[in-house]
């Protein structure tokens, strides 16, 4: 096999991946669709049995409303904006005595490579 072949099957593997993986984002989105659709129906239906009005924008089970999305943004932007105390820019380096320790040692770690005679 030369490269040009394995550039070729590397493209074309790549490109399969790509392509199924945004069907499958289609094809989710479509059963979203369809799903959404049946729910809007059913609801119509019950609603129509009672004799009420039928809302004209149903919020699913698991959604969330236009406003809780405005306050969750505004806290989001609130949280994010905050002015935080200013660090002092002044870096202090303090040296500490310690006692000798073998554990810390790398001459300890090291080994003497084997001398060929």
């Amino acid at each position: 096999m030369n490269w040009s072949q394995i550039l070729w099957i590397t493209l074309i593997g790549f490109s399969i991946v790509a392509l199924t993986l945004v069907l499958l984002i289609f094809i989710i989105r479509l059963f979203g669709v369809v799903f959404a659709a049946k729910h809007k129906q059913k609801v119509a239906k019950k609603s129509a049995a009672k004799g009420e009005e039928v809302p004209a924008e149903v919020v699913l089970p698991g959604m969330i409303s236009p406003e809780e999305v405005a306050a969750i943004a505004m806290a989001i932007r609130l949280a994010a904006g905050e002015d935080h105390d200013r660090e002092s820019e002044i870096l202090t380096i303090q040296t500490i005595k310690r006692a000798y320790s073998p554990w810390n040692s790398k001459i300890h770690g090291l080994t003497r490579l084997p001398q060929h005679k």
